[in-house]
């Protein structure tokens, strides 16, 4: 069998255009592959040796293997070694790339800045697309973005040239779009610094989400630690046709498995139903895994990947895949943790919310849901795009049902926006006419960005605080998050369904049933959508973006001003004392659910990024107290006054007192966002004990020193009151599997004990104990 190390490299062209084709090579000396995967923005990964690690490990197993264990497994460090137990064991890999988002990429540079390693082992990529905020329209809103950000986008791209990072500037797109158009392929297995990396599953990839200590441990060449995942398969039946799209998959199935049935799993689709979802169909199904608390998604290598690679430049690529396509999809007979079983030909358009992903509805019934609920029927903004859905056949769906309004004479009642996924998707977009379409029935084309996605959108039509809808095809939708509006109903949809609705007005409009009425007085359905699955001509590149690092970076120079209020270099933590943590202070018991938006905002606080202490005034501002129901308001127990959490915390600091957080179920559910564990850590936490924890969370918690701790009695959660002092026993034993005291001590002198478990493993204690894993690191160098 012939030896392959496929390298996608990008070649720069001499032309205005700034044209993008790709060059795949074969065969390259050990010499060159080294070489290639450090200097070229593109992957390199041998399939004949993830082949014969596949083989390797079915062998030991003597079982057929799922896809996910495949790809996963062909990238274990020590295939023969290493111990394997789905859901039990810790696994060694080693991944083929990394790529951060601007938002996360501040504090993983600075942490790699600080590793003093020279430049980064695996290729990695910097991808400028959460610090634009959407006011007016594309092109004003970049332009102010750059200037506004311009200290950050240089420290990024100056960063990215000096240590081997490729850097996408402002305006190239979402991160995950891009990754998809061009460095997602079968069998790669990549980390990326945001939680909706798993859009990558849809070109039958493991694309995982991680906080940023994670991808400095790649950066710098370290084999990376993942919990070896469970798989739930979800075998798809029938095709998808009329108003149901792929979005309508991943939303029914978020209402099957919640947000948190999916932890510590990855979810396989297969089955015949496959085959009638289109590539980026794929995609948007896997991106919203991340609203299960899935590991990843994925699906299994077929033509619609082939024929979208070959469409963007990779069509060698596919030839390869297509000779290991065994090792690209499940072995027959595999079996998974846990089965659901979805037809496409009976499932119905869907709307999910509002202020949660998993409240799921058909969009038959949403109307009467909403009456009986009390939530307001009036749609004030239609939003479509977004990682999730900006794919060229979603923005060809919609285009289709607003040409439809518009041959009637009507526009939107809503107001509408329209995010590209890309600079590629926007100029495609644009020549094919689609971005006029949308234009004409009263859409607003945003830049190529999240936008308000992410809380990236200074609205103004509604006051904050005030009662309103709005419908997305968006990815997440808890309280505030997009427009920082506690009162704001979003609900999350297709593009379809966002469009149809937007041209109603209403949210208790039904397409498939219910009529429009043009300006004229006549009454119309709309017919369901349709658009090419990719454009008949080339995709259009549009202006060139990337910036590809130099073959030698030593000479670049990185700045961080000691007076910003943007960046901070980073000083370590310090390492754990030796001894047990007596009386912590209670910071705040935190009622319901906790995201990571509660945990550390994202919106306006965006732009502190790269400064943790400035960034720290924000450490759960968003979580409600238990004491009194309020945000941002608890008590002082060492003052008697109430004060927001981060001052409290810093009084507490000041005062050499630690502390710790109580929370309830899935805790840290939703972004990769590691400021929400950086934060605790710095202003003085040293344990976050709860009812169970989301998957990159607790993992992110555990890279900065602090001990993320679970009740062995849920129970347990009433005993503890907000003027308790805890005291953690056990810890000069600390072992894996072998659970910890925490010593309640309540107001009145009495003491009860309760056990608290936790999933460290013999490195991550080493983590724990030398303050950080980011010491750790530097220990051994």
């Amino acid at each position: 069998m012939a030896s392959y190390c496929l390298t996608v490299t990008r070649l720069r062209l001499a032309l205005g255009t700034g044209a993008r084709r790709f060059h795949v090579s074969a065969a390259f000396s050990a010499k060159a592959k080294v070489a290639m995967s450090r200097f070229e923005p593109g992957s390199c990964i041998n399939y004949e040796k993830m082949h014969e690690n596949i083989n390797t490990v079915r062998r030991r197993l003597g079982r057929p293997l799922t896809l996910s264990e495949k790809i996963v497994y062909g990238h274990l460090d020590d295939p023969v070694g290493q111990e394997i137990g789905r859901g039990r064991t810790y696994l060694r890999l080693r991944p083929d790339r990394v790529a951060m988002q601007d938002a996360t990429a501040q504090m993983a540079m600075l942490q790699f800045i600080s590793s003093g390693l020279p430049r980064v082992a695996v290729p990695s990529t910097i991808h400028c697309d959460h610090l634009i905020e959407a006011q007016t329209g594309g092109t004003e809103d970049l332009q102010r973005a750059k200037e506004v950000n311009e200290e950050v986008y240089n420290f990024l791209a100056t960063s990215a040239a000096k240590y081997g990072v490729g850097f996408w500037k402002p305006g190239s797109g979402i991160i995950h779009q891009i990754i998809l158009e061009n460095y997602a392929y079968p069998g790669v297995l990549l980390i990326g610094t945001d939680s909706h990396t798993p859009n990558g599953g849809g070109l039958g990839s493991i694309c995982i989400g991680v906080g940023g200590a994670d991808a400095v441990d790649v950066m710098a060449g370290i084999p990376w630690e993942l919990k070896c995942p469970n798989v739930i398969g979800v075998k798809l039946t029938g095709s998808l046709s009329g108003w149901t799209s792929p979005k309508d998959v991943i939303l029914k199935v978020a209402g099957i498995l919640t947000v948190k049935g999916g932890t510590g799993a990855i979810v396989e689709y297969h089955g015949p139903g496959v085959d009638s979802i289109s590539c980026t169909g794929m995609a948007t199904i896997c991106n919203m895994g991340a609203e299960i608390g899935a590991t990843t998604s994925v699906f299994p290598y077929n033509h619609r990947m082939k024929t979208y690679m070959e469409k963007t430049g990779r069509g060698d690529i596919a030839s390869v895949s297509d000779q290991f396509q065994d090792d690209l999809v499940p072995d027959k007979g595999c079996e998974y943790d846990q089965v659901i079983e979805i037809n496409l030909s009976e499932l119905k358009p869907h709307i999910n919310g509002p202020f949660t992903p998993d409240l799921a509805h058909p969009v038959s019934e949403i109307g009467a849901i909403a009456k009986k609920s009390g939530w307001p029927l009036e749609v004030k903004v239609g939003l479509i795009g977004s990682c999730t859905n900006s794919s060229y056949e979603d923005m060809g769906r919609a285009a289709s049902l607003a040409k439809q309004a518009l041959d009637k004479g009507l526009k939107c009642k809503a107001q509408f926006t329209v995010t590209p996924g890309s600079e590629q998707i926007r100029a495609t977009i644009e020549r094919d006419g689609y971005s006029k379409i949308l234009n004409d029935v009263g859409g607003i084309v945003l830049a190529n960005a999240c936008g308000p996605c992410i809380g990236q959108w200074d609205r103004k039509d509604v006051k904050k605080g005030e009662k309103n809808t709005i419908v997305t095809s968006f990815n997440r939708n808890f309280t505030a998050r997009n427009d920082a509006n506690p009162a704001t109903h979003a609900f999350v949809t297709s593009p379809e369904i966002v469009t149809a609705m937007a041209l109603a007005g209403t949210l208790d409009f039904n397409p498939e049933t219910d009529y429009l009425t043009s300006p004229t007085g006549e009454k119309f359905k709309l017919e369901p959508p349709t658009g090419d699955e990719l454009p008949s001509r080339d995709f259009d590149p549009g202006q060139d973006t990337y910036q590809h690092p130099p073959a030698e970076g030593g000479s670049v120079q990185v700045d961080v001003s000691p007076s910003s209020n943007r960046l901070q270099l980073l000083e370590p933590f310090e390492k754990w004392h030796g001894k047990d943590l007596e009386e912590l202070m209670v910071l705040i018991k935190v009622k319901g659910k906790c995201t990571t938006d509660h945990i550390s905002a994202a919106g306006p606080w965006l732009k502190f990024r790269g400064h943790l202490d400035n960034i720290s005034n924000n450490m759960l501002i968003g979580a409600v107290n238990i004491d009194n129901d309020a945000v941002n308001k608890i008590k002082n127990q060492l003052t008697g006054e109430f004060g927001g959490v981060p001052d409290v915390a810093r009084d507490y600091k000041a005062s050499g007192v630690n502390w710790v957080v109580v929370g309830d179920e899935n805790y840290g559910e939703g972004s990769s966002r590691e400021h929400a564990a950086l934060e605790p850590r710095h202003l003085g936490g040293r344990a976050i004990i709860v009812k169970s924890f989301a998957r990159i969370h607790e993992t992110n918690l555990k890279k900065q020193g602090l001990l993320p701790l679970t009740f062995s009695d849920p129970n347990d959660y009433d005993k503890i009151l907000p003027n308790d002092k805890i005291s953690i026993t056990g810890l000069k034993s600390l072992s894996p599997g072998t659970p910890l005291t925490a010593v309640i001590k309540h107001a009145d002198g009495s003491q009860e004990s309760i056990s608290l478990n936790h999933t460290f493993n013999e490195t991550q204690i080493e983590w724990f104990k030398a303050g950080s894993a980011l010491n750790r690191m530097k220990e051994l160098q």
